[in-house]
């Protein structure tokens, strides 16, 4: 979600379009999952399957400028001139995620007490905090406004935040299914790429 990006080209899927198409889509695989389970289980199924959707949303933006440098063609160009739009998708995917959460809350309180805890609480909100933080700073007005320095620093512990907060989340769960191993594998090789410097090149730290 970090800014400023290239400023995108008019293409089918680019810039704002692209952000919309994703929303729409988004919103509809949300009212299809509830169409098919209209209960507490319809809607725990929409917290799983947009905890998913937002992890790889994230990992686009969160790897887009190590594609740029270490694999320059079309694909990691589009990837990085759209990746305000990107991240910004990545918050609509975890605002639906948060939308299913109350309304897990709301229709089971004793389950919903029994799969949460204070901690998560606590962790949750901060995440969601950066989160809105980094929306709301994803665009060329806001390093203006903060200074160039102090939006780094906050888009910078930010994406790290959000990031370690998918790896626990995640990670906690393998021992109750193998399959969560899959996104936590993603997430340490997207930080692998994201930090491995560059042939030649000194990298002090990631863009």
């Amino acid at each position: 979600m970090r800014t400023p990006n290239p400023s995108p080209t008019r293409g089918f899927l680019q810039g704002w379009r692209l952000l919309g198409l994703l929303s729409l889509g988004l919103l509809l695989l949300a009212a299809a999952l509830l169409a098919v389970e209209p209960d507490v289980e319809g809607v725990r199924r929409l917290i799983r399957v947009t905890a998913r959707s937002s992890v790889l949303l994230f990992l686009l933006a969160f790897t887009a400028s190590a594609a740029g440098r270490h694999w320059p063609g079309p694909w990691s160009s589009w990837q990085l001139r759209n990746r305000r739009y990107l991240g910004l998708a990545f918050a609509v995917s975890h605002a639906i995620h948060l939308a299913a959460i109350v309304a897990f809350a709301k229709l089971d309180p004793t389950g919903f007490q029994g799969a949460t805890s204070l901690g998560n609480f606590i962790s949750g909100g901060l995440g969601y905090l950066f989160i809105a933080a980094l929306s709301f700073t994803s665009f060329n007005a806001a390093v203006a406004w903060l200074g160039p320095k102090l939006w780094g620093r906050l888009h910078l512990v930010g994406v790290y935040y959000i990031w370690i907060s998918f790896v626990v989340t995640f990670g906690k769960r393998i021992p109750l299914s193998p399959g969560y191993a899959a996104p936590v594998a993603l997430l340490l090789f997207a930080l692998a790429f994201r930090l491995w410097p560059v042939r030649g090149v000194s990298v002090s730290r990631p863009a």
